[in-house]
């Protein structure tokens, strides 16, 4: 037994910890900062003050980590952010096909805990900020409810990733809170007074069936006149989770300090559009389901915002501008909700999409006016018509990646976060982030360590599209559709499609481009055709007299005609996509993008792709080739499909695809990097979807890597990540490496977009 007494009180039980990085905030942001930072050698401590990591991603929240990509619902191709985050999402799909909200829980934590750099503190919150002078942090103290334990984190060096700007806040950092006016940074879309200036919180629920009747008695608390919601002829019972994100309250009141206020109203809403969906007797498929969950937590969208020494702006994102220093990137709509959430009478969200992806410099990522704080995740300087597009958590953790990697190199160069523009620095930044799998659109790194650089490349076999066998399904022309296809600047090929048509009657083909290479917007029209059919199957050839200005994906489109049945094929490539003129109305997508008034977005038709196992490619015959698939590719720098498709294809009937690289002399290699394609088109929701499939078709199962002497040395299984980062144990003294690729995910044609040697 212990017994004490100590009338002139106690002290808690203290640790002070050191680091190089304390990163505030255990988000997806917070998260990808972190590991990138400490596989970069510095030390870092995270800390959370959830019992789990991911924020609203984690299993307490339950929203899907989306971003560039948008469901696939946009023009944003082969956008899905790249990185740590990529890892995360690849390895969640692997592991996770059926988006269970607990085993992606796990996934983050062991990525965390895997680190030895980094020290993790669950269940503890940063609560007071001490300064070194007016404008440096010196440490910050948190506690940990769990173990009733204070912590002193003291560093050179912060990163604010915890939603609220916690650390910004207390530092003295300035922010902003609420929307800007139009005239301030002349943003069409800047939103009045009315419609509201800040977005709310939402809660969701899970349900499921029990095979047998239940009865739901609802707490006194629960809503009861489900017509104070405006939308509630939109309830149904088989929505659950994310799909609710339109249950929001909160954009009237403080979003930081009244959170609790906000989160009771949402449980009343909740509990309120269960009993209607229970008990109201309109939905008699509901007899036998229950809540399985309901969250604890509300998944909070906007605080503050804090200002760095640039902010970004509408224009930023719809004009695609570039920066100097780009280091991040995003693409998702420019999102806003109105203020008051659930009982507006206004639309649930009010969203406008950009023909690409746009850049984000890297001044949004540091306060401007303390310097030793780095912001990370929603509260990074933006505007608040920009931060609708990117508050989102892909984009977010995209940016972190950036903050964790500049935070390496101000440890290396022993400088603040505002010092790396200088051009020397800035340069450094951008090829590390792209090394370990950040992709910054327009950004093409000088690593001039790389020694692929130097090397003769050659390759078994190079693959040249000139086939998509048709393999017996057609797609209806029920809604026009196009292949993409990437060319050369110059004359387009003859090209053939099969075709069958109900009646006699006239196939109307576009022959269409990106009017910029910084997007897959088929915006420039160069030529049309009108072809007759005659009732029956036949082949279409067709020739353009038009000639592409610029090395891009052309788009061969089919109009509309429902008499009409093109010839698919079951042929996947890498690089190469079919799209849909279609709706996805869960992203605003109603076909084409028409603004009513003028708010500063433009008009454009949205053409998508389908989620495999449908949207398949056009059988068609290419005489002439498209040869864009070389070897050269693996040391372009560029590691995703963009304006070409940036990756060595070996012909599908290569027995043995293998690339060799050799130098007139022996080099000494201790790292080997291999970057491969996991179809970065692909969203991976994390949570609700069920994907069908747990790896990428394109990506390369297994490979082995061999000497000079012909000896393997690596042997890799399994494989279903984008980047194989290989460490030897012992340095390889060889003139040549020759790396043999076995097989893919999909049987499809073997590849890879790099292969780095250091």
């Amino acid at each position: 037994m212990m017994k004490e007494q100590a009338s002139e009180g106690r002290h808690l039980r203290t640790y002070q910890y050191d680091a190089d990085l304390i990163v505030t905030g255990g988000g997806l942001a917070g998260v990808c900062c972190a590991i990138t930072a400490a596989r970069e050698g510095i030390r870092v401590v995270l800390v959370q003050d959830r019992p789990v990591l991911g924020g609203n991603s984690s299993s307490e929240v339950r929203l899907w980590v989306l971003g560039a990509t948008s469901h696939m619902g946009n023009n944003n191709r082969w956008a899905r952010e790249g990185g740590v985050a990529d890892e995360i999402m690849t390895e969640n799909m692997w592991r996770n096909p059926d988006g269970n909200p607990l085993i992606y829980d796990t996934i983050l934590l062991e990525k965390v805990s895997s680190e030895p750099n980094i020290r993790l503190l669950l269940n503890t919150a940063v609560f007071e900020v001490t300064k070194k002078n007016a404008d440096i942090i010196d440490h910050v103290k948190a506690f940990c409810s769990q173990n009733s334990t204070l912590y002193e984190l003291k560093a050179p060096l912060f990163c604010d990733a915890s939603g609220d700007g916690i650390i910004g806040f207390l530092a003295g950092a300035a922010f902003r809170m609420g929307a800007e006016s139009e005239k301030e940074f002349g943003e069409k879309f800047a939103p009045t007074a009315e419609y509201g200036e800040l977005l709310g919180h939402s809660l969701y629920f899970y349900t499921k069936d029990t095979g047998r009747p239940t009865v739901f008695v609802p707490p006194a608390y629960a809503l009861k006149d489900i017509t104070a919601i405006p939308k509630y002829k939109r309830i149904n019972s088989q929505d659950h989770g994310c799909q609710l994100w339109w249950i929001e309250y909160g954009g009237r009141l403080d979003t930081v300090h009244e959170t609790e206020t906000i989160k009771w109203e949402l449980w009343k809403v909740v509990y309120g559009i269960w009993n209607y969906i229970k008990n109201s007797g309109h939905f008699p498929e509901a007899e036998t389901m229950t809540l399985e969950w309901v969250g604890q937590i509300p998944g909070k969208r906007e605080s503050r915002r804090f200002e760095g020494d640039h902010m970004l702006r509408q224009q930023d994102i719809i004009e695609q501008r570039t920066h100097h220093d780009a280091v991040a990137y995003g693409g998702w709509s420019i999102d806003l909700h109105p203020a008051d959430g659930v009982f507006s009478e206004k639309p649930s969200c009010n969203q406008w999409h950009s023909k690409g992806i746009y850049q984000i410099p890297y001044r949004c990522f540091y306060s401007h006016n303390i310097s030793n704080l780095f912001l990370a995740g929603r509260i990074i300087s933006a505007t608040h018509v920009a931060f609708g597009s990117s508050r989102v958590m892909g984009t977010g953790a995209c940016g972190a990646q950036a903050v964790g990697m500049a935070a390496v190199l101000c440890r290396q160069y022993d400088v603040h976060p505002g010092a790396l523009l200088k051009e020397e620095w800035l340069h450094e930044l951008q090829s590390r982030l792209i090394r370990t799998g950040q992709h910054i659109p327009g950004v093409v790194p000088a690593d001039k360590h790389d020694l692929v650089k130097e090397a003769a490349i050659a390759a078994s076999s190079e693959y040249v599209l000139r086939h998509l066998h048709p393999d017996g399904d057609s797609i209806c022309l029920n809604a026009a559709m196009g292949q993409m296809l990437p060319l050369k600047a110059g004359n387009i090929p003859h090209m053939t499609v099969y075709a069958d048509a109900k009646e006699d009657t006239a196939l109307q083909v576009s022959l269409r481009a990106s009017g910029r290479q910084v997007h897959h917007t088929p915006d420039l029209i160069l030529q049309e055709l009108v072809v007759p059919l005659k009732k029956g199957t036949q082949a279409v050839t067709l020739s353009f007299d038009a000639v592409l200005p610029d090395d891009n994906y052309i788009f061969l489109c089919f109009m509309k005609n429902e008499v009409i049945s093109l010839h698919s094929s079951s042929e996947r490539i890498s690089g190469i996509l079919s799209v849909f003129n279609k709706t996805n109305p869960a992203v605003s997508n109603y076909g084409a993008q028409t603004p009513t008034e003028d708010i500063g977005v433009e008009a454009f038709e949205f053409w998508c792709p389908e989620r495999r196992p449908a949207g398949k490619n056009l059988a068609m015959d290419i005489p002439a080739g498209i040869a864009l698939f070389g070897a050269e590719h693996v040391r372009n720098g560029i590691n995703r499909p963009t304006h070409q498709p940036n990756i060595w294809l070996a012909d599908k009937a290569d027995a043995d695809p293998k690339l060799t690289l050799t130098w007139p002399e022996k080099k000494t290699i201790r790292e080997i990097e291999l970057v491969f394609d996991t179809d970065f088109d692909h969203p991976m929701e994390n949570v609700i979807y069920h994907h069908p499939e747990r790896a990428m078709p394109f990506c390369v199962d297994t490979f082995v890597i061999c000497n000079d002497r012909n000896e393997p040395v690596i042997k890799v299984t399994a494989n279903h990540q984008s980047l194989q980062r290989i460490v030897l144990k012992d340095p390889l003294e060889t003139s040549k490496l020759t790396v043999h690729l076995k097989s893919t995910h999909g049987g499809t044609p073997a590849g890879m977009f790099a292969v780095r040697c250091y």
